[in-house]
């Protein structure tokens, strides 16, 4: 399937609402991946079970807003019907005007260096699509079914939550998916944001070895990586959670432009928000 075909293909039912992918109403068979990365944390005074619900529910809702759903959890690739939110359509200005600088290369099994860039452009575009708890713009309908790349991590302090995600771009896109790789724990003997730091570089430096090995395991060639983290202290006495997911989705009505949905092919993220937002918004 064509890029394009997809994205015009992933238009949902609802006017304000995106949707998840496989649920009836969508204009066709493609969907778009929108990246997300949170932690979130709360006073551990009630019991296990309750403190795990309401510290995932709060890293859902904190950030881009992903709240309200029911979470799905899939496989983890964004396939030749599908398309990345920030990067395929709706490009975030930085990855269009290829200004966004590697954290560091990785070489591929047939000698190419690959660049590993960070992946945060891509978790502000989906920030800008979804809104904020406080400033919902397009968000997911409430209640929902949504597929998800997804991994979470829930722990009492004291100790640090962590998540991780990596986007790995298909050199082909005709015959191969891309691929998501999502990661998520704790690690109780890190004490300062030094060690922290540098316990998240040898993440990263793992993660894209990983991305390297699964696209060796079925022949497929990456010519490009995002990656990126998040890390936060839980204190005793407190439940942390930390999420990575990339909800599979179709867009909602009011987030097309009047162009039409092939336009957003040819948009920056800051462009799709003058053509479909209020001033201001």
């Amino acid at each position: 399937m064509k890029l394009h075909e997809g994205v015009s293909g992933a238009i949902g039912p609802f006017e304000q609402y995106c949707d998840g992918y496989g649920n009836a109403g969508a204009a066709g068979k493609g969907y778009i991946s929108v990246l997300k990365l949170q932690t979130g944390k709360v006073e551990a005074d009630m019991d296990e079970v309750l403190e795990g619900i309401v510290s995932y529910d709060r890293a859902e809702t904190l950030g881009t807003y992903v709240g309200q759903i029911n979470m799905v959890t899939a496989s983890s690739f964004c396939g030749l019907n599908g398309a990345v939110w920030g990067y395929h359509l709706a490009r975030h200005e930085k990855i269009a005007a290829g200004t966004v600088q590697p954290l560091f290369h990785r070489r591929r099994s047939d000698g190419v260096e690959v660049p590993v860039y960070p992946v945060e452009p891509l978790l502000e575009a989906g920030r800008a699509l979804f809104g904020t708890v406080e400033a919902r713009r397009f968000p997911l309908l409430p209640g929902a079914h949504v597929n998800c790349a997804v991994k979470n991590h829930t722990t009492r302090g004291p100790t640090s939550v962590w998540c991780a995600i990596g986007l790995a771009i298909a050199e082909d896109r005709e015959r191969d998916a891309n691929l998501f790789v999502e990661d998520a724990g704790d690690a109780p003997h890190l004490g300062s944001d030094a060690e922290r730091a540098q316990y998240l570089d040898t993440l990263m430096d793992h993660m894209a070895s990983s991305i390297i090995r699964c696209g060796d395991d079925s022949g497929v060639r990456y010519r490009e990586i995002y990656l990126g983290s998040r890390i936060e202290w839980v204190p005793e006495g407190h439940v942390g959670c930390a999420l990575t997911c990339a909800p599979y989705v179709v867009l909602a009505r009011k987030a097309v432009p009047a162009a039409g949905p092939e336009a957003l092919l040819e948009m920056t993220i800051g462009e799709w928000k003058e053509s479909v937002l209020p001033a201001g918004a």
